[in-house]
């Protein structure tokens, strides 16, 4: 989805190391997982040249936007977002405020470079009815100079992850990484939650709410899918050939994908040096928006 929005807009996106401190204790790979996830976006096609790549810390104006905008923000309408619920009941023995202040600072995120369209998951849609909203409130109070931007659902809204229960994410382990081996890949796909009522392999399934099922529609030829839909309805094929056919699907999907991104891991610097010229590219555009934002609020 962001790689074709490429082809539409002039787009920015950034790696929220910020918004990770919110759920990781251990801080120790938030380098290299920041490192890693860029090089998944070079390798399904991002296009640094056109696009602004950049780490969300590199560029300071957006913790200050977000001190600022957290002063029009009421305290209520945080604690009732059903994300800050969510949140909650994944980790708590983490409550910390920068649960609470997330979408503060993802309303900076994206009000910070005037972003118009924001792709999101439906999970994200709450945040971004937040953002609107306060974007509303700011320009009530101080003068139109916040952006207010649109919603774009993603075409897959939501993916759940490998437990079939919640989004797939990394802090929750429930992820399939784009950068494992074929093989890792299979046995990753394996642990998958499926049809929770079908017991027995000689029990007819329900691709509606098997998660695997999901996937295959994304990954998968029509036909098979449609073969695979038949036959489980009728017990004709059991979830563990199920998902080794889905494992098949995504390995092949995936295999052009693996090829770019070990070109662009051989070259470390070149994805180090893509996250400067964004961010300074970010930067410009920020200091513009902050220098806004000061003078509307009055700030000396």
């Amino acid at each position: 989805n962001y790689v074709a929005l490429q082809d539409e807009y002039e787009c920015i996106y950034c790696v929220v190391d910020l918004h990770a401190l919110t759920s990781l204790i251990d801080t120790s790979e938030l380098k290299r997982n920041t490192y890693e996830m860029v090089l998944d976006w070079l390798a399904a096609g991002m296009r640094p040249d056109e696009t602004i790549i950049f780490v969300q810390s590199h560029v300071p104006q957006v913790t200050e936007l977000h001190t600022i905008l957290s002063m029009v923000t009421p305290m209520g309408k945080l604690m009732r977002l059903p994300t800050f619920k969510e949140k909650v009941r994944q980790q708590p023995d983490n409550v910390n405020y920068g649960l609470l202040g997330y979408p503060v600072l993802m309303a900076a995120d994206i009000t910070l470079y005037k972003a118009e369209v924001v792709p999101v998951g439906i999970d994200q849609k709450a945040h971004l009815e937040f953002t609107r909203e306060l974007v509303r409130t700011f320009n009530y109070r101080f003068g139109p100079v916040l952006v207010e931007p649109q919603i774009r659902l993603t075409d897959v809204p939501k993916v759940l992850g490998t437990d079939g229960v919640n989004k797939m994410s990394k802090s929750l382990n429930n992820h399939i990484e784009l950068a494992l081996t074929p093989e890792e890949t299979r046995q990753r796909v394996m642990t998958m939650v499926t049809d929770p009522a079908r017991r027995y392999r000689s029990d007819p399934g329900h691709p509606e709410v098997c998660n695997v099922f999901t996937l295959h529609r994304a990954f998968t030829p029509a036909d098979v899918v449609a073969r695979i839909e038949g036959e489980c309805r009728t017990a004709g094929i059991g979830c563990v050939e199920c998902k080794g056919i889905f494992a098949d699907n995504l390995n092949a999907h995936f295999a052009d994908f693996r090829a770019r991104r070990a070109d662009f891991a051989a070259d470390p610097d070149y994805v180090w040096d893509v996250l400067a010229d964004g961010a300074k590219r970010a930067r410009a555009i920020a200091q513009a928006t902050i220098a806004e934002v000061r003078a509307a609020v009055r700030l000396p």
